[in-house]
């Protein structure tokens, strides 16, 4: 599958999540304020990344997080509306390339890029012995 064939630079997506205290830098390392951890917020931006062009994909083929470039640059508490959204901004053969943001509101708590390849489900099983 050749992503350019199906996948399109601006397709866009948008994911909201209120930030639980299971999401919090504090609930993974004690003594730590619960604020919205980093590594919660990039798995946000690339699930959205994911939810952008998902409806492009053929049957049988689904994209993986290849690649983060991320700056945090805000915290959000629990309870706070994170906004996160991705488009994309560049196409290869079987990598699309992604801005994302994270928002509180018109606070920006993120912004970066992010890469997704695409990978064949069923061979993917098979060379990994699944």
């Amino acid at each position: 599958m050749d992503a350019r064939d199906y996948i399109k630079i601006g397709m866009s997506a948008e994911r909201t999540l209120v930030v639980p205290a299971e999401r919090t830098v504090g609930h993974f390392v004690p003594g730590m304020p619960m604020v919205y951890a980093t590594p919660m917020m990039i798995l946000e931006m690339e699930m959205t990344s994911g939810d952008a062009i998902r409806s492009a994909l053929q049957p049988g083929w689904v994209t993986v997080g290849t690649e983060v470039d991320i700056r945090h640059l805000a915290a959000a508490l629990v309870g706070a509306t994170v906004r996160t959204t991705a488009k994309v901004v560049a196409i290869e053969r079987r990598v699309i390339r992604f801005e994302v943001e994270a928002f509180e509101g018109t606070r920006k708590l993120g912004e970066g890029r992010h890469a997704r390849g695409l990978v064949n489900v069923e061979m993917f099983n098979k060379r990994l012995g699944a």
